[in-house]
């Protein structure tokens, strides 16, 4: 297997899918910034806001992302999907 190196454009797609969907799922269940931040041990929505819009180089890590699919009750794929 031959390392495959990703320029910036194609990682900075793959954030704004992930904060795309975060944020419809989000928004489906009827959850604000600001009460997804608390359950991911922030005092402020600045965090999820900039993640989900993939603003100032912010983005969700995996464990976000695993703790954000227990929060919301959502298999962890679904962050992925097109």
């Amino acid at each position: 297997m031959e390392y495959q190196d990703f320029d910036e454009k194609k990682l900075n797609t793959f954030y704004e899918k992930i904060g795309k969907n975060v944020q419809r799922i989000r928004s489906e269940k009827n959850i604000t910034q600001l009460e997804l931040a608390f359950l991911l041990g922030h005092n402020s929505a600045g965090h999820v806001a900039k993640a989900e819009l993939n603003k100032y180089n912010k983005h969700f890590n995996l464990e976000h992302l695993l703790r954000i699919s227990e929060a919301l009750d959502v298999d962890i794929n679904e962050f992925f999907v097109d």
